[in-house]
């Protein structure tokens, strides 16, 4: 599913359960020392398409471990990004000379619990919200929106390695499946500035909603 959010240049691989068996690195293992047996198991799987996505960039296995902020700690030279959620694991990387920035996000097609929308959106992202759902109610818009400021963050962190919270981007989505997000402001931004505008592209079907956030280099 998530290839059709990609450009090209950009490998990914996909699971949707934790049925295929992965070889833990040492130092991954460690990190899941008890650990619940489900957790650990979607650990593995996602890493298991990470280290499959890095095959296609002809990239040898490595640990994926997270370094500061959680994000993995990626070979030198690559960008990536890994999701899970019940029923979906992925990863994506790219040739950090062709993707400055990559960040993925799943969800469960679904609304989002009680009371969290109003602690992630702005007015003007909730009125946005309702005029799409009275455009087309199958969609679960406020889920969509919520994944994209998670795929904007895991893009955002490992480029800048500034914090991000919900309400400090804005994000407009479109019903033809792709989205603009605002960093604002962007305070603390280092000298030389950052482009606070991301683009991205959100897919909702078989109970998932999944983003994608990608900016090239140069």
């Amino acid at each position: 599913m998530i290839e059709v959010l990609l450009p090209a240049g950009v490998s990914s691989s996909e699971a949707f359960d934790d049925e295929a068996p992965v070889v833990l690195f040492e130092a991954e293992a460690v990190l899941m020392e008890g650990r619940r047996a489900r957790r650990r198991r979607q650990f593995a799987t996602v890493r298991g398409c990470a280290r499959a996505a890095l095959a296609e960039l002809g990239r040898p296995p490595v640990a994926l471990l997270p370094g500061r902020g959680g994000a993995p700690q990626w070979p030198v030279g690559v960008v990536g990004s890994l999701t899970h959620c019940d029923g979906y694991r992925g990863a994506v990387v790219a040739e950090a000379g062709a993707v400055a920035a990559l960040g993925i996000d799943a969800e469960p097609a679904g609304p989002l619990p009680r009371g969290v929308l109003g602690l992630i959106t702005s007015e003007a992202e909730r009125a946005e919200l309702a005029a799409l759902a009275a455009v087309d109610a199958s969609v679960p818009w406020e889920r969509v929106l919520f994944s994209a400021k998670e795929a904007l963050y895991k893009a955002w962190y490992p480029a800048t390695g500034l914090w991000l919270g919900f309400r400090d981007a804005t994000v407009s989505l479109s019903a033809a499946g792709t989205f603009t997000a605002t960093v604002c402001p962007p305070a603390g931004v280092p000298a030389g500035g950052v482009d606070p505008v991301y683009g991205g592209r959100w897919l909702a079907g078989s109970g998932l909603v999944l983003t994608a956030v990608v900016r090239g280099a140069g």
